[in-house]
């Protein structure tokens, strides 16, 4: 599974704009022989992979700081732990875990049985959760070698996955943290990541669920798919809330800071704003 152009375009422009660039600023972007997915940290460098190689480029000034020429196929993610640490994944199966200065991986993660489409980071860069082509989930460790949970329920592809704004090292501590993942099977699933269990399957999608995204008090997640829907879940009972049909096919939800209102871009070049207050 690849990343589209139209999902490039999209992390673009929201890297742009978290960045404060913008076209009549002061700030240029500039192109690059290389696609894939953007991931901006505190220290102004930000990653962009493509081919077999992760790049870390200065977003100051344009500069190419360090490649990582460890997959031995296209890389389709890449996560940031920390200000020094990402970790990668592929179409060759394999997870690497890098640290800038560093000419070897930290860490490297095998397990999957096809191409590894999404990786991330916990709240508390303890664990990382991936999901494959194989139609599994799993949760990695850098204290051990193999995977810490194996989740098996989908039925077809999981496309991405997101971790919720709960548990340690966030600002809703006493909630239980959860892990989303949206599958080619058309539903969403909740997983209690210490039990490593299915909670809630989330089935009104029609189509694949391209994207996921938890509120900022972990207590909604919406869901945006192919089937143009966008769909707001309750994350402890696992009943829908709100529902919205767009024009195009949904490829990437998010939430404001204020968890009243949720954001959607579509297939067809159009973006909506949700207010859930209505």
């Amino acid at each position: 599974m690849s990343i589209t152009s139209d999902e490039v375009n999209f992390l673009v422009y929201r890297y742009l704009q978290e960045s404060g660039i913008t076209h009549s600023g002061g700030s240029q972007a500039t192109s690059s022989p290389t696609e894939g997915p953007i991931r901006r940290v505190a220290n102004f460098f930000f990653l962009f992979c493509g081919a077999q190689t992760t790049i870390i480029w200065d977003a100051h000034t344009g500069e190419a700081k360090q490649q990582f020429p460890f997959h031995s196929a296209p890389a389709l993610d890449v996560d940031w732990q920390n200000n020094t640490t990402f970790a990668s994944c592929s179409t060759d199966m394999c997870i690497h875990v890098c640290r800038l200065g560093c000419d070897r991986p930290v860490k490297t993660f095998q397990g999957h049985t096809n191409e590894v489409n999404a990786i991330k980071w916990d709240p508390s860069g303890m664990l990382l959760a991936s999901c494959s082509d194989d139609m599994t989930l799993k949760i990695w460790s850098m204290k051990q070698d193999t995977c810490v949970h194996d989740l098996q329920a989908h039925s077809k592809e999981i496309y991405t996955i997101k971790w919720s704004p709960t548990g340690p090292a966030t600002s809703n501590p006493n909630s239980n943290i959860m892990l989303a993942s949206a599958s080619f099977d058309s539903t969403v699933r909740l997983w209690d990541v210490e039990r490593g269990v299915c909670v809630h399957t989330l089935t009104k999608h029609q189509e694949p669920v391209y994207s996921v995204a938890f509120s900022p008090d972990g207590k909604y997640l919406a869901s945006g798919s192919f089937d143009k829907c966008v769909h707001i879940w309750n994350t402890q009972s696992g009943s829908l809330v709100h529902s919205y049909r767009g024009t195009g096919g949904i490829f990437e939800v998010c939430w404001n800071a204020r968890g009243d209102k949720v954001g959607a871009s579509a297939s067809d070049g159009s973006v909506c704003v949700l207010d859930l207050r209505k």
